[in-house]
């Protein structure tokens, strides 16, 4: 007797029809979109990278001074800079904590409503990187921002089911870590030396204080 679409099991019980890593559709996108660009950068030169990581990738004093810059690189910058990474363990934590914080947001919002969230808390906090440092000339590259925001929104989230306790020593330890590397690192650029940990938790803070208003159920 045949089977119903609904009753094909595999042995561990995920149905035939569902994708073996069940993740959202935005956050696949967005993570594929992340590890194609990191790869297409791969079979450039090394001259070629660095003129991308410049062009691309968000450069503080080029909104504070006459940097010569077009007007669409600095009009994009707030968004490129997101898909761009200083190496592969930087793009590998990233896409793996957008995979496990995302997937539950996404959930929550919908694609559409989880881009615009998640581009927007990209865009804030590299514009707080630059309020605070606004003569570096180092370029910011990373999701981190964005990811940053993701996780302030899962909080969030988890207050409203009455689960925020538990996560909060998570919090304290991320704020605690970015600070110390923020201080003992220096300026962040797209070395991978040193961390942007202002931008980390401006896009934390702002993920935590806006989700609500992309999330009109929340009250």
């Amino acid at each position: 007797m045949p089977f119903d679409d609904d009753e094909r099991r595999l042995p561990g019980g995920r149905g035939t029809g569902e994708r073996a890593i069940n993740l959202p559709p935005a956050v696949l996108w967005l993570i594929g979109i992340n590890v194609a660009v990191h790869l297409l950068r791969q079979l450039l030169g090394e001259q070629a990278d660095q003129e991308i990581i410049l062009q691309f990738g968000l450069v503080p004093a080029a909104y504070t001074t006459d940097s010569g810059r077009d007007l669409f690189s600095l009009i994009a910058a707030p968004i490129t800079y997101q898909f761009l990474h200083g190496g592969w363990m930087h793009l590998g934590v990233n896409m793996l904590t957008l995979a496990a914080f995302g997937a539950p947001v996404e959930r929550l919002l919908g694609v559409r409503r989880f881009v615009l969230f998640y581009l927007v808390c990209g865009v804030v906090s590299g514009f707080v990187h630059i309020l605070v440092y606004p003569d570096s000339i180092d370029p910011v590259v990373g999701a981190s921002g964005s990811i940053s925001g993701v996780f302030g929104a899962v909080l969030m989230l988890m207050r409203y089911v009455g689960s925020l306790t538990s996560l909060l020593p998570v919090a304290g330890i991320w704020i605690g870590l970015n600070v110390f590397f923020g201080i003992f690192g220096g300026t962040p650029g797209a070395g991978g030396e040193s961390v942007a940990w202002v931008a980390h938790i401006a896009g934390f803070l702002f993920g935590l204080a806006s989700i609500r208003f992309f999330a009109p159920r929340m009250s």
